[in-house]
C-alpha cells in the first residue's frame, strides 16, 4: 500500500462497481425536500442554510465528486482519503468543525452447501461480507458515504418523511445518533448470529454423533468473529472519549441518545468477549473429540490384533516343516484346528468384554 501522505490525488481502493450518485434530504420543522443526482453540482443548489442537510453518497468510484463534496463542506484532505480507503480501520474522530466516523456494516453472503453430503443435516455457517460506511457530522449537515447501493438507512428516510418522534424538529446530532443506532443494530444482530451458531455447534460437539465438517464451521465462525471484532473494538475507547468531549456539535439535551448508542456498543463488546471464550472452548472440545475418536479406533484395532495373536501363533506352529507332528495325520485335525482357534478367539473377545475394554 502506498504512502498516502505523499499523494495529492484521491483514489478509491475498494472493489465496489456501484456508480456514484447522491441523495440530498433537507428538512426542518416545516417540511422536507429531497433531491437526487449523479454529480454534486446537480444537487448543490438544494442545500438549505436554514435546514438540516443530510447528503447520502452511494458508490465511491467517482473520486472527483467525493472531492467536490468534501471541499464544499471544508472536510480535510486526509479525511477524504480515509473515506475512499475501503480497508481503513474503524474510528471515531473529532475535528474543530465536524466529527468523523469510519464504520463497517455487515451482511451475510450466500450460504455454502456441503456437496459431499446428500442428507438434510444442519447447514454450515454463512460467510460474512462487509462494506464501509463513513458518517460526518457538521453544524447543519450530516454526510454519509456508502460503498454500494444499499437500503441500510431507508428506515431513517421513512422516519424523516413521517416525522416520527418529531425527528425533523431535532438538531443535527440527533440524526447522527439515529444513524449510529442503525449501525449498532447491525453489529448487534451480526454478533448474536455468530453467538447462536457457536451455541448450536457446541451442542453438536457434545452430542454422540457430531456431524461432519465441524472443523470448517469453526473456522468460518472464527473468521466472522474476527471481522466483527476488528470493526467494533476500536470504538471501545474512541466512542467514550467522544462522548466526554466538551465539543459543541453534540448537545447536552441529546447526550442520552448517544448513551443509548453506547449501551448497544457495550452489549456488542461483551458478546464479542463471550464469543472469544466460546470459540476457544470449542476448539479444545473439537480437538478432544478427535483424540477420543482416534483412541476409540486404535482400541478397536488393538482388540482385533490381540484376538489374532494366539491364532497366528497356532498357525505358525502347524506351519513348521517337522515330520513328527501327530496332528497332521489325524483325521479330525483340520476341524480340531478350526474349533480351537474359534474358541480361543471367542475367549479373548469375552475377556475384553468382561473387563469393559471393548
Amino acid at each position: 500500500m502506498s504512502n498516502n501522505l505523499l499523494s495529492e490525488k484521491l483514489c478509491y481502493n475498494g472493489s465496489s462497481a456501484t456508480p456514484t450518485h447522491l441523495h440530498l434530504c433537507s428538512y426542518n420543522a416545516e417540511g422536507m425536500t429531497e433531491l437526487t443526482g449523479d454529480t454534486f453540482e446537480k444537487i448543490k443548489e438544494g442545500l438549505a442554510p436554514n435546514a438540516i442537510n443530510w447528503l447520502q453518497v452511494h458508490g465511491l468510484r467517482d473520486t472527483g465528486t467525493i472531492a467536490n463534496v468534501c471541499a464544499h463542506f471544508d472536510i480535510d484532505f486526509l479525511v477524504a482519503q480515509d473515506i475512499l480507503n475501503a480497508y481503513h480501520p474503524t474510528k471515531a474522530e473529532e475535528h474543530d468543525e465536524y466529527i468523523v466516523f469510519i464504520l463497517k456494516i455487515f451482511h451475510p453472503l450466500a450460504s455454502p452447501k456441503d456437496e459431499e453430503d446428500g442428507d438434510d443435516g444442519p447447514e454450515m455457517a454463512a460467510e460474512l461480507g462487509q462494506q464501509q460506511v463513513s458518517v460526518i457530522l457538521g453544524n447543519n449537515y450530516v454526510l454519509t458515504f456508502v460503498e454500494n447501493e444499499t437500503n441500510f438507512f431507508d428506515d431513517v428516510n421513512v422516519a424523516l418523511e413521517n416525522d416520527v418522534l418529531k425527528i425533523r424538529t431535532r438538531p443535527t446530532d440527533y440524526l447522527l445518533s439515529v444513524l449510529l443506532n442503525s449501525v449498532m443494530a447491525n453489529y448487534r444482530s451480526s454478533i448474536i448470529d455468530v453467538s447462536d451458531a457457536l451455541e448450536d455447534l457446541e451442542e453438536r460437539l457434545l452430542s454422540i454423533s457430531g456431524g461432519k465438517g465441524i472443523g470448517v464451521e469453526i473456522q468460518t465462525l472464527r473468521r466472522q468473529y474476527m471481522l466483527i471484532k476488528k470493526a467494533v473494538l476500536p470504538l471501545r475507547e474512541q466512542y467514550v472519549n467522544l462522548q466526554r468531549s466538551p465539543g459543541a456539535l453534540i448537545h447536552k439535551a441529546n447526550r442520552p441518545f448517544f448513551n443509548d448508542v453506547n449501551d448497544h456498543l457495550q452489549f456488542v463488546l461483551q458478546t464479542i468477549d463471550i464469543c472469544r471464550e466460546t470459540l476457544s472452548s470449542l476448539v479444545d472440545l473439537y480437538i478432544s473429540n478427535n483424540d477420543l475418536r482416534m483412541n476409540d479406533i486404535m482400541k478397536r484395532l488393538t482388540v482385533v490384533s490381540t484376538i489374532f495373536i494366539p491364532l497366528t501363533f497356532l498357525v505358525g506352529v502347524w506351519g513348521m516343516n517337522f515330520k513328527l507332528m501327530p496332528e497332521l495325520d489325524w483325521r479330525y485335525g483340520y476341524l480340531f484346528a478350526w474349533l480351537l482357534m474359534g474358541a480361543i478367539g471367542m475367549a479373548v473377545y469375552l475377556f475384553f468384554k468382561k473387563k469393559k475394554w471393548y
